[in-house]
């Protein structure tokens, strides 16, 4: 006789054993008819699950991220079924959920096509409209490694070859004959799924992750619990494609990439100037909140990164040389060890906290080449990074002025919808219980008092502390993660900082971790998507392109441009010996803010008439106030 607690508190009573559809039943027809999903005492579970003893129960629907998740995970298994069902002796390997869809990973000779793609949509609607029923089994770990070998699934007597011998093995059966390895949960019937769904691409993925193991083919899709969101995540793809920092890089003629140096950039003029930009109003920024910018080699000896903890936790992701005196040296991946030799120099004391160290300081990390993408994924990057030093009692104030600093920032650069995730404490990780108890509850102090939406990352903070990671959601409604705060009470005491209290006593001080921007890389693909490449006037990386009518103006563009330079305004004249239309539209193309004419009517008059980008008005103004206008509005907006 099972006693269910309902998340509102409100109890049931059972006089057996009873399933998830049974307790939905219960609770209201219409919610029965909507259920997907639901959890025992927190613990995701199908919906035919047996419930045989007290505990608490809340059933999910497609309105729930969890009801939405497993509509994708048995998206991702109906379209594997389909695939082989097309196509018999393509190999399956691992499909997981991923945000607004799925994947699976498949083995097979001949490439998917997009026809391909349509051809297993129609065969997973055709499933789909079956209704097939879902059947969960708990396999032995020899039966299952026999049996998937036995039907020529490889990789999955693999995956369950390196499964943990205590870990229970699931086979999920939809329908009669197609089944696979699964941790689940899963829908009732594939009817369940609806048609809200589309596969959009295929690309190349490795076995594992692993370069040196067989390439696999990939095929993705997105899920949706109805067609009016498919239709509008599909629109917001559409325009996502369209702002490809990529792609915009290379139109705007900011970067490119080359393979002899896979994730590093190569910035071309404009596109250093819009990182020089970036960097210089930081500076001025963090200059005027007390911090002090410093610069630590990129090359540090092994011991150290040892010391730190990094070496443990970061070593497979470092680069490292053996010098001729067999000593090993690693590029550093992050800056915190560096930071702390600098505040390590000299004695300090209470009185020289907070201690607020800065760098832009390039790291080096090794990525897998397949997870590398354009500026948002690199091997190579700089970080804005800071470090505070402080007590106990100075955690919350420092916390809220790095917040309160951050958001500002975002808001400088057009990101006013932000969102904060607070991260506590994973698996792996250094220093004892009592200090991570410190360090969580000041952070979730600091989280609560910004008055911020935020959710809890549960187990996902950094090895040495909790964290908060700011979230910025662009022009599109995409969200991005950004910026890092973090309280380590445990890598000062590592690397030996301390300080004297007021008492005399050697204390060891408290050390919070801060980015702002995170990689100035990364946050520079973010900028070029969230505002199409047509950057606000103050960061455009050229703000002006002075073009002469003819050859007879010139001298006058050259003159006018030389002038706009020394007002602060950056520019360049174009004397190609191309026509005025073709001259507008390449430099409309690179996403020029302004482009100045300049012919007979402006040099009688000493002015300019302005193109503005995306507009075909053109208004004529004197040079003079020109650069009155445009100088001030470039230094107001860049502070």
């Amino acid at each position: 006789m099972p006693n269910i607690t309902l998340p509102d508190g409100k109890k049931l009573n059972f006089e057996k054993s009873v399933t998830g559809s049974e307790v939905a039943k219960k609770i209201s027809k219409s919610l029965a008819k909507q259920a997907l999903v639901m959890s025992i005492d927190g613990e995701l579970k199908d919906l035919y699950s047996i419930i045989d003893k007290d505990c608490s129960v809340k059933i999910f629907t497609a309105k729930d991220p969890e009801g939405l998740e497993v509509i994708r995970h048995d998206a991702a298994h109906i379209m594997a079924m389909a695939v082989q069902e097309l196509y018999p002796g393509t190999q399956v390997t691992i499909g997981p959920v991923i945000e607004n869809g799925f994947y699976y990973d498949f083995a097979r000779k001949e490439p998917f096509t997009i026809d391909d793609l349509k051809r297993i949509e129609k065969r997973m609607s055709e499933i789909i409209d079956k209704d097939i029923k879902t059947r969960r089994e708990v396999w032995e770990r020899e039966k299952a490694i026999s049996h998937f070998k036995k039907i020529g699934e490889k990789y999955k007597a693999e995956i369950i070859e390196s499964i943990p011998n205590n870990e229970q093995l699931t086979v999920y059966h939809h329908g009669d004959t197609w089944h696979d390895l699964c941790r689940g949960p899963h829908l009732e019937s594939s009817g369940k799924i609806g048609k809200a769904f589309k596969l959009t691409k295929v690309s190349g993925a490795y076995w594992r992750g692993n370069s040196k193991n067989e390439m696999l083919q990939r095929i993705y899709g997105t899920g949706w619990a109805n067609q009016k969101d498919l239709e509008l995540y599909l629109k917001r793809i559409e325009e996502a494609e369209k702002r490809d920092h990529r792609k915009l890089g290379k139109e705007m003629d900011l970067f490119h990439f080359r393979e002899e140096s896979p994730g590093s950039v190569f910035w071309h003029e404009k596109g250093w100037s819009l990182f020089q930009k970036l960097i210089n109003y930081m500076r001025s920024r963090q200059d005027a909140a007390g911090y002090k910018e410093v610069n630590t080699p990129e090359v540090l000896d092994r011991l150290l990164w040892e010391k730190s903890g990094h070496w443990e936790k970061y070593g497979a992701n470092m680069y490292t040389s053996e010098t001729p005196d067999e000593k090993i040296f690693a590029i550093k991946p992050m800056n915190c060890p560096g930071h702390i030799q600098v505040f390590n120099q000299g004695l300090k004391s209470y009185r020289d906290l907070p201690l607020r160290i800065t760098e832009f300081g390039k790291v080096h990390r090794y990525e897998p080449s397949g997870a590398l993408h354009g500026l948002l994924r690199v091997r190579a990057f700089t970080q804005d990074d800071a470090h505070i030093f402080c007590s106990e009692d100075q955690i919350t104030s420092e916390c809220l002025n790095v917040t309160n600093l951050i958001l500002d920032i975002y808001k400088d650069l057009g990101f006013e919808n932000v969102l904060l995730k607070y991260a506590d404490r994973p698996e792996v990780r250094v220093g004892s219980d009592d200090v991570w108890d410190k360090a969580e509850a000041s952070l979730l102090k600091v989280v609560k008092a910004s008055k911020l939406k935020y959710s809890i990352n549960k187990g996902e903070g950094a090895f040495y502390g909790p964290k908060i990671e700011f979230v910025l959601r662009d022009a599109i409604g995409r969200d991005w993660q950004c910026g890092t705060l973090q309280v380590d009470l445990n890598l000062p005491a590592r690397l030996d900082a301390s300080y004297v209290d007021k008492d005399g006593s050697k204390k060891v001080p408290v050390m919070l971790h801060r980015a702002l921007f995170g990689s100035l890389e990364r946050f520079i693909g973010i900028l070029i998507e969230h505002y199409a490449g047509k950057f606000p006037f103050w960061i455009s990386p050229l703000q002006t392109v002075v073009i002469p009518i003819s050859e007879d103006f010139d001298d006058y563009a050259i003159e006018v441009s030389k002038k706009i330079k020394q007002a602060g305004i950056s520019s360049l004249v174009d004397l190609k010996k191309h026509n005025l239309n073709y001259k507008i539209r390449d430099h409309s193309l690179a996403k020029i803010p302004l482009l100045l004419i300049c012919g007979k009517k402006e040099v009688d008059s000493n002015s300019v008439t302005i193109r503005r980008l995306d507009s075909n008005k053109q208004e004529n103004m004197k040079l003079d106030l020109f650069l009155k206008t445009f100088s001030a509005l470039n230094q107001a907006s860049s502070k």
